[in-house]
């Protein structure tokens, strides 16, 4: 006789608290799940809160007995340019729903909904994870990811680049450049620096430096700064997370004497053999939009894309916010911000891109 098979009873509830407790139930089972991330963790979650003035919220799926059976980290964006949206995770290229179960996933995923209802966010936003059922939106076909495994010493780390790549390498290590890795006062003006100008140069506003350092100050050992200087100069600088023996350069940038110096190059290949001796056996090159010239300069890495799904619900009549830089909409927009002085461009941008989310 066959017995039908009961599915556990579970329940989801909100965290709004820093209760120091639950975030460390949180960071346990992030820790212990395969597929979570840097933005699932606190750290992430509530450092963007600090420095962007957006609320956070944990839903929090658990069974009968109190077990945690999967979590979905929010963060409540609310902006008079680009709208108001249920971000999972702000600020980040993942996050989304984490969970040990598709009953799991589905109920967290209808309580983010009528979270979103209750409290009038038209849209909400899972950027990674699986996509639940019913009226959400795979978005496919847009972005993807690029992860590859870390050689095992330096030589062979070369070796593993394509040859085209390799050699604009070997030309950026003849150029006297020199590198340096920390955390404190120094890395972080530097590389705030260094990435306020590429970004202006790409013509899309910075994020305040309070994000950098609350995300710093808040994954602590698990976050660090390397920064390529040319005659004592800083010409390019990148942030990193580590999780789970994986480094993911997030944010990173050079100066215009950057591409003179290969100074990019040396940097992510400098990211890679500080990462091994970290103990990481992973580069995550983050996500790019197919078609893109990051795109081509991460598969000139000798990195393959890996599709990216992101999840979208929107309630009726309402259209998904566009914060993508490349949308067509934006193209004059961008035009002027890349001729805006820097200074110009560094007190008016984090106004406007921390309404991004």
């Amino acid at each position: 006789m066959n017995m039908a098979f009961k599915l556990k009873s579970l329940t989801v509830r909100v965290l709004d608290r820093p209760d120091a407790k639950e975030l460390a139930r949180i960071e346990a089972f992030v820790s212990a799940c395969p597929e979570g991330t840097a933005f699932h963790r606190p750290a992430w979650v509530l450092s963007v809160s600090k420095a962007c003035g957006h609320e956070w919220r944990y839903l929090l799926a658990e069974d009968d007995s109190g077990a945690l059976q999967g979590i979905l980290p929010l963060n409540l964006i609310h902006s008079a340019l680009f709208g108001r949206a249920l971000v999972s995770s702000g600020f980040a290229v993942g996050g989304g729903i984490l969970a040990n179960s598709d009953q799991a996933i589905q109920s967290l995923a209808d309580e983010a909904w009528n979270f979103a209802e209750r409290y009038s966010f038209p849209t909400v936003e899972l950027r990674g994870g699986p996509v639940p059922d019913h009226q959400w939106q795979n978005k496919q076909g847009v972005y993807a990811g690029f992860v590859n495994p870390l050689a095992e010493d330096e030589e062979s780390q070369l070796l593993a680049i394509p040859r085209k790549q390799r050699a604009e390498i070997r030309k950026g290590l003849a150029n006297g450049l020199t590198v340096r890795v920390g955390t404190g006062e120094q890395d972080r003006a530097d590389h705030y620096a260094v990435y306020a100008e590429s970004v202006r140069n790409l013509g899309t506003p910075v994020f305040p430096k309070a994000l950098f350092e609350e995300i710093l100050d808040g994954f602590g050992e698990d976050a660090d700064i390397l920064t390529v200087l040319h005659d004592g100069k800083p010409v390019a600088s990148v942030l990193s997370l580590y999780h789970q023996q994986t480094v993911m350069p997030y944010w990173g940038g050079g100066t215009w004497d950057a591409r003179r110096f290969r100074a990019n190059d040396i940097m992510y290949f400098s990211l890679m053999n500080h990462a091994r001796e970290r103990g990481c056996h992973k580069f995550d090159f983050g996500r790019s939009k197919y078609g893109t010239g990051a795109f081509s300069f991460k598969k000139n890495w000798g990195f393959e894309p890996e599709p990216l799904s992101y999840a979208i619900r929107t309630a009726d009549g309402e259209e998904a916010r566009d914060v993508n830089p490349l949308s067509p909409k934006y193209r004059a927009k961008i035009a002027l911000w890349q001729r805006l002085p820097l200074p110009v461009a560094n007190l008016v941008g984090p106004m406007i891109a921390k309404g991004l989310g």
